[in-house]
C-alpha cells in the first residue's frame, strides 16, 4: 500500500500547494484562453497539475532510492527519462509558446533516453510475418519513438474534461500493473501502483471541482509513462502478446488516429488544428442538454464533470477484453477491430443526431422516450455541417 499511498498523498499535498497560490503565478499558469474549441471551464484555473503528479512520483522514489538498498529504482529511472517530455509541455503551459512538434521531439528524446538506459525497445510484433522488422534494432527503435510519441499525445488529446484522461490513465496503469502481477513483475506491478497514487492525486483535485487542469506537462508524462510500462511488460515477459499494450491503449490512440482522418480526409483542414469535435466534445454538447444555455460556472462545471464518466465505460470496454486475452494475439487483434467499429458507430450516432435517448441527460435524469432528439443542436455549436445533406 506505501506504492500507492506515498505517491498519492505527495502528489495531493503538492497540488494543493498549486492551487493555493494560483493568485501569485495564476497570469502565467492559468488557463485564461475561454474561446478555443475545445475550452470548456467558466473562469481562469490553473494548468499545471502535471507539476504535482511529476513531482509526487518523483519524490517518492528518490526517497526509496535513499533509503533502501536499491541502486536506481525503476520508477526514478523513468522520472528522469521522461523530463524531456514533462518539461516542454510544462513549459507550453506557462508560456503557451510551444508547438506540438517541439513537444513531440521533447517526448522522442524521452523515449529514446528510456530505450538507451532502461532497454525499453519494442523487440517482437507477435506476428511471424511482422516480427522481422523488430530484429532490426534501428527499425525497432524508430518505432518504439513513433508508439511512445503517438502514446504521449493521445493522453494529451484526450485531457478535455475534469477526470477524463487522469481516471483513463489510472484504469490503464491498473490493468498493466493486473498483468505484472499476473507473471510475477512485483517491480513493475508496484511502479504501476505508484502512477496510479500519483495520478489519484491529482484527480481528487481536477473532478469533479475542476479546481486545477493536467495540462501538457501532466498529459505528456503520463502518456510517456503509459507506453514505457508497456513495452517494459513486453520485454521483461515474452508470453505477454505485445497487442495487449496496445489494446489498453486504444481509446486514446485511435481517438488520436480517428481524429486526423476526420480532419485531413472529410473536414479539409491540417491535422493538427484544435477543433471541437472530437468524442468526447460531442458528448459534452449533445448529451449534457439538461444544461443548454445555462451560462453560470456551477452549472458548467457540472456539465463538465458528467461528460468523463462516458468516456471511462469507453475506456473500460478495451480494459476488459485486454485482460481477459493479455497472452493471445489473435484474441486481442479481433477485440482491437471491435472496439473500433464501437467507436465509429458510437460516433457516428452522436454527429448524425441519432443519439440513444436513454443516453441523453436531461437535469441529472436521462431523457424520457418522445423527448426527441434527432435533429436538435445547441446553437453555435459548429456541428451542424456534419449531418447528412
Amino acid at each position: 500500500m506505501l506504492h500507492l499511498l506515498g505517491p498519492y498523498f505527495a502528489t495531493m499535498l503538492i497540488t494543493l500547494i498549486v492551487i493555493r497560490s494560483s493568485r501569485r503565478h495564476g497570469h502565467l499558469s492559468a488557463d485564461l484562453d475561454f474561446s478555443g474549441p475545445q475550452k470548456f471551464h467558466a473562469r481562469a484555473v490553473p494548468r499545471i497539475g502535471g507539476v504535482g503528479i511529476y513531482l509526487g512520483f518523483a519524490l517518492f522514489f528518490a526517497l526509496i532510492w535513499l533509503t533502501s538498498a536499491h541502486d536506481s529504482p525503476l520508477g526514478l529511472q523513468l522520472v528522469l527519462c521522461g523530463l524531456p517530455a514533462f518539461g516542454a509541455g510544462l513549459i507550453e503551459d506557462l508560456t503557451k509558446k510551444v508547438s506540438p512538434a517541439v513537444r513531440l521531439l521533447a517526448t522522442a528524446i524521452s523515449a529514446g533516453l528510456a530505450a538507451w538506459y532502461m532497454g525499453a525497445l519494442i523487440n517482437r510484433a507477435g506476428i511471424p510475418m511482422l516480427d522481422w522488422l523488430f530484429a532490426n534494432a534501428v527499425s525497432s527503435f524508430i518505432f518504439t519513438i513513433i508508439a511512445v510519441a503517438g502514446v504521449a499525445n493521445s493522453v494529451n488529446i484526450i485531457d478535455g474534461f475534469n477526470g477524463l484522461s487522469s481516471m483513463c490513465v489510472s484504469l490503464m496503469l491498473l490493468a498493466f500493473g493486473y498483468v505484472s502481477y499476473q507473471v510475477g513483475d512485483i517491480e513493475l506491478a508496484l511502479l504501476c501502483l505508484s502512477g496510479i497514487g500519483a495520478t489519484l492525486g491529482f484527480f481528487v483535485w481536477n473532478f469533479p471541482g475542476g479546481l486545477i487542469f493536467l495540462g501538457d506537462g501532466g498529459a505528456y508524462f503520463l502518456g510517456f509513462l503509459l507506453a514505457e510500462v508497456a513495452i517494459l511488460l513486453i520485454v521483461r515477459h515474452p508470453q505477454v502478446s505485445p497487442f495487449f499494450g496496445l489494446l489498453v491503449c486504444i481509446y486514446p490512440v485511435f481517438e488520436t488516429l480517428f481524429s486526423i482522418y476526420r480532419r485531413r480526409f472529410i473536414r479539409g483542414t491540417p491535422p493538427g488544428l484544435p477543433d471541437g469535435v472530437h468524442l468526447h466534445s460531442l458528448i459534452y454538447r449533445r448529451l449534457m442538454r439538461w444544461a443548454i444555455g445555462v451560462k453560470d460556472a456551477r452549472a458548467l462545471t457540472r456539465r463538465n464533470s458528467m461528460t468523463a464518466p462516458y468516456l471511462w465505460m469507453l475506456c473500460i470496454c478495451s480494459l476488459v477484453p485486454a485482460l481477459a486475452f493479455w497472452d493471445s494475439t489473435p484474441a486481442l487483434l479481433a477485440c482491437l477491430v471491435l472496439f473500433c467499429m464501437l467507436y465509429v458507430g458510437f460516433y457516428w450516432r452522436i454527429v448524425r443526431f441519432r443519439t440513444p435517448r436513454w443516453l441523453v441527460v436531461t437535469r441529472g435524469r436521462p431523457m424520457p422516450p418522445g423527448d426527441g432528439v434527432e435533429g436538435k443542436r445547441e446553437p453555435g455549436d459548429g456541428l451542424g455541417d456534419n449531418r447528412p445533406s
